[in-house]
């Protein structure tokens, strides 16, 4: 092989350091958390709402993966796979959290084909980030694992542990809440 074929052949960098850490290797784990934890924090913060237990979240999540490692398979990435874990972290707080407090119901729109929308008029990052915030917890985990980290309809329903209909349906109802919210009409 070239020195050109060396460096234009994709290194699998992270699946190195997967397999460092799988043998025990903590300095290569250290080095997956630190490329990951920024992503496992965002969605963390944006599932709880909560800095702290965003924290507490993150911290959880690369615990378990750390426990988990030798159960990863290589079919996902290694950051869709955390991305699961942290997922689970935060809706097994946010379960242990209903049992203390009841939670209202949430009423489900009729699943439909949700229109393109687009912001119409300028709009600052932390409105947006508000108007998430106050997202119904479905809609919300739907619309941060679909259309934020582009997961599929059938990822972030199996990763919210509901039907692909609901996550669908409830991305629609985050969709419309939003554009109420921020006052964006549909073009």
């Amino acid at each position: 092989m070239t020195l050109a074929q060396v460096a234009d052949s994709p290194i699998d960098w992270e699946g190195a350091l997967v397999e460092r850490a799988r043998a025990g290797d903590t300095r290569a784990f250290e080095r997956l958390y630190r490329e990951h934890t920024g992503r496992v924090y965002g969605l963390c913060l944006r599932m709880t709402r909560e800095p702290h237990t965003a924290q507490d979240c993150t911290q959880e999540t690369f615990i378990n993966a750390w426990r988990a490692l030798a159960q990863f398979e290589t079919r996902s990435s290694f950051g869709t796979w955390l991305h699961r874990i942290a997922v689970n972290v935060a809706l097994a707080r946010r379960r242990k959290a209903a049992r203390d407090e009841p939670v209202a119901d949430v009423d489900v729109e009729e699943e439909g084909a949700a229109p393109c929308w687009t912001l119409e008029t300028p709009v600052e990052v932390r409105e947006i980030e508000d108007a998430i915030g106050t997202l119904p917890e479905g809609a919300r985990d739907a619309l941060v694992l679909h259309a934020l980290y582009g997961y599929s309809h059938t990822e972030a329903a199996q990763m919210l542990g509901v039907a692909e209909g609901t996550c669908k349906a409830q991305l629609h109802r985050a969709r419309k809440l939003l554009r109420e919210r921020l006052n964006v009409e549909v073009g």
